[in-house]
């Protein structure tokens, strides 16, 4: 990395070299079985200059090839973006936990047992069920330097446990799934195939629903199949200054109900998405998005913030060693008091959406959504009667979250990047066959 940062800056005004470097063992099942064990290592160098004014960039997996990725960032530099930022100087980093070598330590005949086990605990309920899962454990090393001294090196371990099952009875086909990640080794099968195992209870009986404007209970799984989309859109800095997002020029407005808080926050210890720093090398922070309804701020890379006339919010991320790009971290919505059981008993017909398909192809930065119930619930009288089939549900994201009728105390990691509790919207266009 010295090497390359060395060249680079013979050439360019400046530079800075991120390395990444992943271990990763993945164990998967499909139709319930074994499918493979494999362990895998990769590593790739990007560089990226500033020459001239404009920002170079380039990638190689090949870590000997130091001049030819030189000069590959000297020829983008020549067609690419003036650059309106300057690289960070040496600074503190905060100190952020997201490393555990007992991960490093789970051998695969370990990882293979706990996705045996949780294949098992599902098929005790329903044995003509189909199972596919994962249990995966990774070791990631991430270092940064830059030529005006900056510089951050951190290691993190990633271990995850998911399980999707499919039931077919004649043409009805039922979905259910539930996975977890963490920093720590996830040993416990059961938290995992308890939330399986209740969902197959209450898809036991079917139901049918109206057409019409019915109140709908977002679990976290449904909140974030069908409402987040839209909000990483709208509160991405590049979107924002590109005029595109409904909210870009709503700041400090309030916009959303009240009862709505919205964070971004890389600095919770032995979470995936945590880190000391982003790819850009500027210290994580927890950056409030929406407070009590009112859009508080937007997630800015050092490019689009300087744009925007402002300061990055440690949002600069590189999908797959791309260019930074302003990257949500972790999104997490404030919980509120009532809970899951308190929202149904208020529903006197309605609808409890567990999974969405489908909602992100709409039109994403105009909040409008709609997709097919994969798996949902009909209420009546503050009860769940049965699962719904052949239904849709579509509104707006804003109009929505303009109104709601309570927020959760259940909040829960859906995958590694969100943290919601279920929402309560008292009013959603639902179409059924």
């Amino acid at each position: 990395m010295d090497t390359i940062l060395a060249r680079a800056k013979r050439v360019a005004e400046e530079a800075e070299v991120f390395m990444v470097s992943v271990e990763e063992t993945p164990v998967q099942f499909e139709a319930n079985r074994l499918k493979h064990i494999q362990s895998k290592q990769s590593r790739y160098i990007a560089l990226r200059i500033i020459r001239n004014g404009r920002i170079g960039y380039a990638i190689t997996t090949n870590l000997a090839d130091r001049q030819n990725l030189v000069d590959a960032a000297v020829e983008t530099a020549e067609f690419s973006m003036a650059a309106r930022f300057e690289m960070p100087s040496p600074t503190v980093y905060p100190q952020i936990k997201v490393f555990d070598p007992n991960v490093e330590s789970v051998p695969p005949e370990a990882m293979a047992k706990l996705g045996e086990e949780l294949i098992g605990a599902v098929r005790r309920h329903s044995e003509d069920i189909l199972c596919e899962a994962e249990v995966a454990k990774a070791t990631i090393l991430t270092h940064i330097i830059n030529s005006c001294g900056g510089e951050v090196s951190y290691k993190q371990t990633v271990f995850s446990l998911g399980i999707e099952g499919q039931l077919i009875r004649d043409t009805d086909m039922l979905f259910v799934g539930e996975s977890e990640s963490s920093c720590h080794p996830l040993t416990d099968t059961k938290a995992i195939a308890d939330v399986v195992l209740r969902q197959l209870e209450l898809a036991k009986e079917q139901a049918s629903i109206p057409s019409k404007l019915l109140p709908v209970i977002f679990t976290p799984n449904g909140v974030a199949s069908a409402l987040i989309s839209p909000l990483m859109a709208a509160f991405n800095g590049k979107i924002v200054l590109e005029g595109a997002s409904p909210i870009g020029d709503r700041l400090g407005e309030p916009v959303f109900d009240e009862k709505l808080s919205l964070s971004d926050d890389p600095t919770i210890d032995y979470r995936p998405q945590s880190c000391p720093a982003d790819d850009e090398g500027i210290p994580s922070q927890r950056t409030i998005l929406i407070e009590k309804g009112t859009v508080a701020s937007f997630i800015y890379d050092l490019q689009t913030a300087a744009l925007a006339h402002t300061q990055s919010t440690g949002n600069g991320g590189r999908n797959h060693g791309g260019s930074p790009t302003p990257t949500p971290s972790a999104f997490i919505i404030t919980p509120g008091n009532t809970t899951f059981d308190e929202m149904v008993s208020d529903v006197k017909e309605g609808l409890v959406i567990e999974h969405l398909m489908g909602a992100e192809q709409g039109n994403i930065l105009s909040g409008d959504f709609s997709g097919n119930v994969l798996l949902g619930y009909k209420v009546e009288n503050g009860r769940i009667v049965g699962r719904v089939k052949d239904t849709m549900v579509s509104g707006n994201v804003y109009q929505l979250l303009k109104q709601i009728t309570a927020i959760g105390s259940d909040a829960k990691w859906v995958g590694s990047s969100l943290n919601t509790p279920s929402l309560y919207c008292p009013c959603v266009s639902v179409a059924s066959k």
